[in-house]
């Protein structure tokens, strides 16, 4: 195991809505430890303690209120209903968040859908009557799953998750015995994040961190088949579909890189965002000492982690 990065004291969560500046700087730290698996490339917050999450609280993680990502998810559901034949047949998506995308395909598509996530509001989305698009407010479980899905949906949800192995375990079961049932997976990519030093996509309960070639590894170790993979919004999400193993392995995708390559991205990235952390801490600092007005476009996880990795605070604009 490589380290690879140490933020001694960032929020257990950076999707929280909190009611005043004070609870905000009173938030739950903890350490996160970033680190490489040499032998299998998979990167993970070796600090990591899901008993510091609270999914189910006044989270709020949706992106929808962005046009450029309603345009980004109205696209792959395009995709999807082009890819799986879902036309009355049965959707379960896990980690639905606010049940945007899912209601959205059930728009696109004749089908009966059910949206599991502890941060569900009922409130905030008009659902139909007829009952053909429905919700849990839980934590997944496959013994609450009371259908047959013909396709699971996870979307930003696996880097949350801790027992990877178990997670994806847990789903084949549920599309196993049918053919032309499958998954749809789309998860951020750290490959980018190791080019670009971008710390302010590192977060504490982002746990599990992959690239397309560990992300469909995991897959293929579990007994699926993967089916598709790619990159997709800016090469920043990977987009897989896979589907229970059917004997020989397909040949592996362009978006795989090798271990190899995969060692020497890792290897450089303690230097990498080093220098970018230190350019940012600087460009900051500086203009603030000048007397200059500094503010962040923008907010939700990304700004979190930039000012708090940072040791920010007064040098923004409240």
């Amino acid at each position: 195991m490589k380290e690879l990065l140490h933020l001694p004291a960032i929020p257990v969560q950076s999707c929280i809505l909190l009611d005043s500046a004070a609870d905000g700087a009173g938030f739950p730290r903890h350490q996160m430890r970033l680190t490489f698996c040499e032998e299998c490339g998979f990167i993970f917050n070796a600090a990591f303690d899901e008993r510091l999450i609270d999914y189910a609280s006044v989270t709020e993680e949706t992106q929808h209120f962005s046009g450029t990502f309603n345009a980004f998810a109205r696209k792959l559901v395009q995709e999807i209903v082009a890819t799986w034949p879902l036309e009355g047949r049965k959707v379960l998506e896990i980690g639905c968040g606010k049940g945007d995308f899912l209601h959205e395909l059930c728009l696109a598509v004749r089908c009966g859908a059910l949206g599991i996530d502890p941060g569900f509001i009922e409130e905030r989305l008009e659902t139909p009557h007829d009952g053909s698009l429905r919700f849990q407010r839980e934590y997944f479980d496959p013994a609450t799953v009371k259908m047959r899905p013909d396709l699971v949906i996870c979307r930003h949800t696996l880097e949350h998750i801790g027992e990877v192995k178990d997670f994806v375990d847990a789903i084949l079961p549920l599309v196993s015995d049918r053919p032309d049932a499958g998954v749809f997976f789309e998860t951020p990519d750290v490959g980018r994040v190791l080019r670009e030093g971008a710390f302010w996509d590192i977060y504490f309960e982002h746990c599990s961190y992959f690239t397309p070639s560990t992300h469909a590894g995991l897959f293929r170790s579990a007994g699926y088949e993967v089916t598709a993979l790619r990159l997709d919004y800016g090469e920043q999400y990977i987009i897989q579909n896979a589907r229970a193993g059917r004997g020989a392995a397909l040949p592996p995708f362009a978006a795989e890189e090798s271990l190899d390559e995969l060692a020497a991205l890792a290897t450089a990235f303690p230097t990498r965002v080093a220098e970018v952390m230190g350019h940012w801490y600087d460009f900051v600092t500086s203009r603030h000492k000048d007397g200059r007005r500094l503010a962040i476009w923008g907010g939700g996880s990304k700004c979190v982690s930039f000012l708090t990795s940072l040791g920010l605070a007064d040098e923004i604009a409240q």
